[in-house]
Order: C-alpha cells, then sequence, then structure tokens
C-alpha cells in the first residue's frame, strides 16, 4: 500500500508531505485547494507523460516520491526482483524528477529506471481510477479489455492476436509472390533477352580492370621499353653506371677491412645491395624483351572493352552489377516456372494459419462466455449498493463473420438501469453518474482480480449524492476489507465512512499560492464535514448533523466489518 506521497514544487505545491493509512482514506476540501493536483502529482510518479509545465512557477524542478509497504505482496517483490532492483523490509520508493531543462528522471528504491519500466512497476502498486476515465466504459477496445483482464483471458487474447498476425503475414507473402510472378510472366521476353545478351557476352568479375591494364600497356609499348632500357643502362651500362662505380667502393672496403677486421659486416652490407641491383638490372632487361609491339592484339582488347562498356550502361555501372543484373533476371524468370508449386505450399501453410486461429479463436470465445457471465453477476451484486436496485448489467458477445486480430466476437457492455426496460448499449442509456457508478462497480470487481495494493477514485461521486452517496460510501468501505482505497471527494457521506481523512487547504504565503495537507480528527473533522454538508461549521446544529452522519457511517462500518468476516467482501471471479 502507499504510505506516504511527498510532493515539492509541482503546480500550486511548494512542499506537500501526504500520510496515508491501511483501509479508506479520503482526501476532501473546497473546489480548487489542489485535490485533483495531488492526484496528478500520483499520477506523474505511475509513469504518467512529464512536461516542464507541472514544474512550480520560480523552481528549477518538480520532484514526487511515494513510498510503498508491498510486505503483503511477495509477487510484486518478484516482479521487481526479475528487473534488479533490491527491496529491503517489504519497502518500494518511487521517485520521479522534471527538470525545468525538460528532462525527466525516475528511480525505484534508488535504481534509474526509464519512465516504462516506472509505469509498470506504477501499474502493479496503484490502479488509478481518474474522474474522466469512466468515459472510457463506451470504447469497445476498453469494454474487451475489462472482460479480458476479469476473466483471465489476456493470454488467450495475445495468442489469438499472434495466429492472425502470423495469418496476415503469410497472406501478404504469398501476394508479394503472386505479383512477382504476374510481373515476371509480363516481362519473361525481356529477362530472356537480357539473360542471353549477358550470357553471350560471358563477362568475368574483375574483367574490366583486367582489360584496362593490359590496354594500357600495349598502347604505351614503346615507352615502356625505352624507359626499361634506359634504367639498365644507368645500372649496368658505361662507367658511369651504378654498377662498375661500386667496384671503386668494394676497393675502398677491402682496403678498410685489412686495418680494421671489425669492419667484416660492412663487407656484407655492400654485397646485399650490390646484389640486389644487380637482379634489377637483370629484371629490367627481361620487361623490355617481354614487351610486344601487338597492333591485332590491341585491336581486339578495344573491342572487348566496348563491348563490356555497352553491357554497363545498359545493366549496372561495372561488370558485378551487371552479373547481379543477370542472376536477378534468371530469379525472376525461375519464377514464372517455380512459384505456382511456391504458392502451393503457402496456401498449405495460409490454411493451417486459419486453423490455429479458428482453434485460438474458439478458445477465446468460451473463456469469454464465461467470464460475461461472472462479470455480470459480480456487477449486478454490486449495483444495488450504488443505488441501482433495478440495475442489470450484461456483456454481450456479438459474432463476427470472421476471427480477427482481437477475436471471433465484438464484447458489447449493456444496461438496463430501471424496470421493465430491455438491456441496451450503456452508451444509450446511463448517465455521467451511473457511469461512474458502473466504472466503480467494474474498477473494483478487476482490481480484486488483480490484487492491486492500492486503487484510488478521482471525485467518483460526480453526479451522485443523498442516498446514493451513502451507498458509494459503504461500497468504498467495503472494497477496503481488501485494498487500500483513496479518494478524492466533495460529499460528507463518502468522506465521514472514511477510516483517514485528510483535509487540502490552499494559502498564499509571502504573496505565493501553495497547498497543504492535515489529517483531520475528533473536532476538526466535525468541522469539515459539517463544511461539506452545505452547512456554516461554526453552528451547532451543522456540527450535530456532521457528527450524526459520523456515527451512522461507524454504525455502517461495523456492520460491513462483519460482513466481510463472514467473506462478503469483493472477490475475485474464480
Amino acid at each position: 500500500m502507499l504510505t506516504e506521497l511527498r510532493v515539492r514544487n509541482f503546480a500550486i505545491i511548494e512542499s506537500l508531505t501526504l500520510p496515508l493509512a491501511p483501509g479508506f482514506n479520503v482526501l476532501s476540501g473546497e473546489t480548487g485547494a489542489g485535490k485533483s493536483i495531488i492526484v496528478g502529482a500520483l499520477g506523474l510518479l505511475l509513469g504518467d507523460r512529464a512536461s516542464v509545465d507541472l514544474i512550480r512557477t520560480g523552481s528549477d524542478r518538480a520532484i514526487v516520491e511515494g513510498v510503498f509497504d508491498v510486505g503483503r505482496h511477495p509477487e510484486i517483490v518478484a516482479r521487481l526482483d526479475a528487473r534488479g532492483i533490491d527491496v529491503e523490509d517489504g519497502r518500494v520508493v518511487l521517485r520521479r524528477e522534471i527538470a525545468a531543462a525538460g528532462r525527466a528522471r525516475a528511480w525505484v528504491n534508488g535504481t534509474t529506471v526509464t519512465g516504462g519500466v516506472l509505469s509498470e512497476i506504477g501499474h502493479l502498486l496503484v490502479n488509478l481510477h481518474g474522474q474522466h476515465e469512466a468515459q472510457s466504459l463506451l470504447d469497445p477496445e476498453s469494454q474487451r479489455a475489462i472482460l479480458d483482464a476479469f476473466g483471465g483471458a489476456a493470454p488467450l487474447a495475445e495468442r489469438v492476436r499472434a495466429s492472425f498476425d502470423a495469418l496476415s503475414a503469410l497472406r501478404q507473402e504469398r501476394a508479394a509472390l503472386a505479383a512477382r510472378r504476374a510481373a515476371a510472366e509480363r516481362q519473361a521476353d525481356y529477362l530472356r533477352h537480357v539473360v542471353a545478351e549477358i550470357d553471350d557476352a560471358a563477362p568475368r568479375p574483375g574483367e574490366d580492370a583486367a582489360l584496362d591494364g593490359e590496354a594500357r600497356r600495349l598502347e604505351n609499348a614503346e615507352e615502356l621499353r625505352a624507359l626499361a632500357l634506359s634504367a639498365r643502362e644507368a645500372i649496368e651500362g658505361d662507367d658511369g653506371a651504378a654498377l662498375p662505380r661500386l667496384a671503386g667502393a668494394q676497393r675502398a672496403l677491402a682496403a678498410l677491412q685489412r686495418i680494421d677486421p671489425s669492419l667484416a659486416r660492412l663487407q656484407e652490407l655492400y654485397d646485399t645491395g650490390y646484389y640486389a641491383i644487380e637482379e634489377l638490372g637483370r629484371e629490367l632487361v627481361a620487361y623490355g624483351r617481354g614487351i610486344d609491339l601487338d597492333p591485332e592484339r590491341l585491336g581486339e582488347l578495344h573491342r572487348r572493352r566496348d563491348q563490356l562498356i555497352r553491357l554497363t550502361k545498359k545493366y549496372g555501372a561495372t561488370i558485378d552489377a551487371v552479373l547481379e543484373t543477370a542472376r536477378r533476371a534468371r530469379a525472376e524468370l525461375d519464377l514464372v516456372d517455380t512459384a505456382g508449386i511456391d504458392l502451393a505450399q503457402m496456401e498449405r501453410r495460409e490454411a493451417s494459419a486459419i486453423a490455429a486461429l479458428g482453434d485460438a479463436a474458439r478458445l477465446l470465445t468460451a473463456a469469454r462466455a464465461a467470464a460475461a457471465a461472472a462479470l455480470a453477476r459480480a456487477v449486478d451484486a454490486m449495483l444495488p449498493e450504488l443505488g441501482m436496485p433495478d440495475g442489470r448489467f450484461a456483456v454481450a458477445l456479438e459474432r463476427l463473420s470472421e476471427p480477427g486480430a482481437s477475436g471471433a466476437e465484438d464484447v458489447e457492455f449493456r444496461v438496463a438501469l430501471n424496470v421493465g426496460h430491455a438491456e441496451r448499449l450503456l452508451e444509450r442509456v446511463a448517465s455521467g453518474g451511473e457511469l461512474s457508478r458502473v466504472m466503480l462497480c467494474l474498477t473494483t470487481i478487476l482490481a480484486a482480480a488483480d490484487r492491486v495494493p492500492t486503487l484510488v477514485f478521482d471525485e467518483v461521486d460526480a453526479g451522485i449524492g443523498g442516498r446514493v452517496a451513502l451507498q458509494v460510501g459503504d461500497t468504498l468501505r467495503r472494497v477496503a476489507l481488501h485494498h487500500q482505497v483513496f479518494a478524492i471527494t466533495h460529499l460528507p457521506q463518502i468522506a465521514a465512512r472514511a477510516h483517514h481523512h485528510i483535509l487540502v487547504t490552499k494559502g498564499v504565503p509571502e504573496g505565493v499560492t501553495t497547498a497543504d495537507v492535515r489529517v483531520l480528527d475528533g473536532e476538526p473533522r466535525v468541522h469539515e464535514i459539517a463544511r461539506m454538508l452545505g452547512g456554516d461549521p461554526e453552528r451547532s446544529v451543522s456540527r450535530e448533523h456532521a457528527r450524526e452522519l459520523l456515527a451512522s457511517a461507524e454504525s455502517g462500518a461495523r456492520s460491513i466489518a462483519r460482513r466481510g468476516r463472514r467473506g462478503g467482501g469483493v472477490r475475485a471471479a474464480e
């Protein structure tokens, strides 16, 4: 459960610490005091979108921190451990920070996490039901998700989606292959021409570069011969050439060694250089003799190069690209002959995928049918407690012509809220207040199934009053037998049912508006209930009325507690 919420420099809040207790917690205060801002801060902590607009004017960052006790929820500890987050003494601390520069950061027990991980962990800890969330009941996707969550059918729904995705991928693959085959059939003559022209030329990888090198040598044969001869003459020609001049160096080295025998190593260096230059001369002679003046061969090279250039202009910038064009053309031609076999195989795979989707959809339909009946019974049991004694809730499964990504049926929530009226779509029957109460039923039932420790209701009392408000308060108190409940309300009937009452006030210290909270008990709580009743809280009659409401709430609470011990609280569907 959430034991403490700390908020600093968030919207109009400068610094606030909200203490929460087990059971039913209620937050009250004048309109505009900051109650919904506190819920917004909690939403930010649970992974809602961060915005610099939330930072209090004049501050450089906003910080929200929540302390949770998960000692009685080993499944949450296990999920955190899987994320590499240590939990000591069952304590989890979430922290979210928004800097004015626009950067948002998050931590869980001091470990930095992404916003996605924070949201995942936050949804394990708290189910936040906002004041406008009831409208989501009108969305078919939400209705389907609610039913699947209640019936534990989410894994089956995911299996159906995966089967549908696999079938869709197969159909797309088959359509693409059929389109390629049709295109290949239309272009078959051209493709055969491409293959024949390239095959007739028979280009070899790297052939163009080799031809360029050979042609360059033949085109410059006379110059190459002359250069080779000139280099050879410089090495071993007349007395001024390299080798004859080195003879003088040899005589000098011999004289040096006669005087200083330690210079023998210099003779080794001389020998190495001399023999290398001598070998260079022989290589130049062989190279010059190997150069032919062959105009006929040069003509052949030019003709072959022209042929390859024509290919590269038509089929690719290089010979390798031309060869790749030929490979692709052959592959497309092969489609004309082989695609029929491949398409037949794909049709068989598609039939298997259709069967797999059908099997998964049938299992999901059966699970949804069972869940629909159980959910209807659970909601029907709660409707009288929320001021709709004649209300009936039903979940209709409208079968589709064929299974889709979400199954073989549409899910529709229907209600009949008055005697003698048939069940109709929820959006056509329920008022705002009735919709909120149906949402309260579903939220509490689902939370019981999901074992979420803390339920937060932001103004679930919208559109109700009088005796219905008392019934809503009793329902929230009953839910609090199994969960921590945190509700924001304007109604004294609901506030009086709380175990823990917190008042939000707004002031202007030092000329800047800020919000603060304090826990109410005894006479301060009587004073607040009197204010919520609409009377003058300073008058004794208003305070007496408030005391009567609190006393009746305590009497009802004892009855709820007795029912809870006998198993009368909200239970998850079996």
